[in-house]
């Protein structure tokens, strides 16, 4: 539930530049958060040495993979058809081999492969450097499963190509798994314990990225607050490290400060942050860069303590607020974002008010709203009765979104007037003789092509706007 989930690109089949010495042709559909996008570039990386190229025709696929997620009832509901359909096509086709991927693989790994036999290999989210020996397996006609979770595993050896990509942004994965066991969310079962990456292989992926043209990263992890590098291995065996693992530990804001002035050119976000881990650091160190966006995607869920707590969340509503307030005060202009759920377990319409409350107190500039849907796994699905009649959540969940987009208009409206650096990453999905692009504090902006090109950051003045998307004209490049 804390993921961004873009609507307007599951299932997208992935494809990149082939190689000819490349025989074999791997289909491949991603559904869920940013994590899993990114995991397909990696997956992409590792059978492209096993002779794959990537199509997007699934009638040229000798192998079709699915990254999975379990975080929604509706993209599990998805996968299942996807995979329904898949299973029918191999009746004409008995060489193509079909494989789960992700996080519904640990979970279902059974019903898939056994019960219902509609795929060939089950393959988790750390398992994914076992594929070439997967593939192999099921090539000589036995099922190919590996849903281990690994204590180590952050694929920082491993250069992910960008598929699909607008060769203008990018994401660089810096953590996997979770160790904030909130009880609505699967992400701890299916992905693990948290470990981060190396920082020097992180600052390398940058590097490479913006020698190949790159302008714009997103640092990518369930909690990337909770990042820690202190020379390997899991977040929690962090209090048996050494005196000189600890004096040269690299947390969150150390490496957002070594991205930044790695590559001073190139903008840098990160997702997803936690109330409970975020920390002044990180909005100091955002502070003190041009290059670092004003904008962090702070999840609170519910405006409840009392929900709060039977969420597991750690923190409680006015932390939360005393937390918003020093941001504000550390950097006026910066954007908020949130994910808030309607009608969790015991929910009650005090406790909905108090989430309305946050709203009108932190005037959010966008927000991912969703009604609770019990996750097979999850504590809350294990202890808790799903007790809050459908209608009532989603009449909850329209009062939350109704109050959302005023305050969507009111906090586009602020950018009206002004002049705005815009980072240009494509045409406009509704009139080809405009750009569109994205201001720091991650609004979508749109403005006439005129002599700009893909990749400039250009001073757009804006005119006017909708409640998501601002409306201008470009008046030259940027110091960029």
């Amino acid at each position: 539930m804390e993921k961004i989930i873009d609507e307007s690109i599951q299932g997208d089949a992935l494809s990149l530049k082939k190689d000819k010495k490349n025989t074999r042709n791997l289909y491949i559909e991603s559904f869920g958060c940013a994590m899993n996008f990114s995991d397909s570039e990696i997956v992409a990386s590792i059978l492209a040495n096993e002779g794959f190229n990537t199509t997007q025709e699934l009638e040229l696929a000798d192998l079709v993979l699915v990254n999975t997620c379990s975080i929604r009832e509706k993209a599990e509901a998805t996968v299942r058809k996807r995979l329904e359909k898949f299973n029918a096509i191999k009746k004409d086709r008995p060489h193509l081999k079909v494989g789960v991927l992700g996080c519904m693989a640990e979970r279902l790994k059974s019903k898939l492969l056994e019960e219902e036999k509609i795929v060939d290999m089950v393959v988790g989210p750390d398992a994914y450097k076992d594929l070439p020996n997967l593939i192999q397996e099921i090539d000589e006609g036995r099922d190919a499963v590996n849903v281990v979770l690994s204590k180590d595993e952050t694929y920082g050896d491993i250069s992910p190509v960008r598929l699909n990509s607008n060769g203008v942004s990018a994401f660089v994965s810096i953590t996997r798994g979770c160790d904030n066991m909130c009880t609505f969310c699967v992400v701890p079962f299916t992905r693990g314990r948290e470990r981060s990456r190396d920082p020097q292989s992180i600052i390398d992926e940058v590097n490479d990225l913006w020698d190949k043209g790159y302008k714009e990263i997103t640092l990518l992890g369930q909690n990337v607050d909770s990042y820690l590098w202190y020379g390997g291995g899991l977040k929690k065996d962090f209090a048996k490290a050494s005196e000189m693992q600890i004096a040269t530990a690299v947390d969150f804001s150390n490496l957002l400060d070594m991205v930044a002035l790695t590559q001073p050119g190139m903008r840098i976000r990160f997702s997803t942050s936690n109330p409970q881990d975020m920390n002044l650091d990180v909005i100091k160190t955002m502070a003190k860069h041009r290059n670092i966006c004003n904008h962090i995607h702070l999840p609170v869920q519910s405006g409840s303590n009392r929900i709060l707590k039977e969420m597991n969340r750690l923190h409680t509503i006015e932390e939360y607020f005393a937390l918003i307030d020093d941001i504000k005060k550390i950097i006026p202009d910066m954007a908020l974002s949130h994910d808030m759920i309607s009608g969790f377990p015991t929910e009650t319409e005090e406790d909905h008010q108090a989430t309305l409350a946050v709203l009108d107190y932190v005037k959010y500039d966008y927000g991912y709203m969703f009604s609770y849907s019990e996750r097979p796994g999850t504590m809350a699905a294990r202890k808790m009765k799903d007790d809050v009649p459908n209608e009532v959540k989603q009449r909850r969940l329209s009062e939350i979104i109704a109050l959302q987009r005023e305050h969507c208009m009111l906090r586009t409206k602020r950018h009206v007037g002004k002049i705005q650096e815009i980072l240009i990453e494509g045409t406009s999905k509704k009139d080809d003789t405009m750009w569109r692009g994205r201001n720091s504090q991650n609004v979508v902006a749109v403005f006439p092509k005129e002599n700009y090109k893909l990749g400039d950051f250009v001073n757009v003045k804006i005119n006017d706007c909708t409640s998501a998307t601002l409306i201008g004209e470009a008046v030259g490049l940027s110091e960029n």
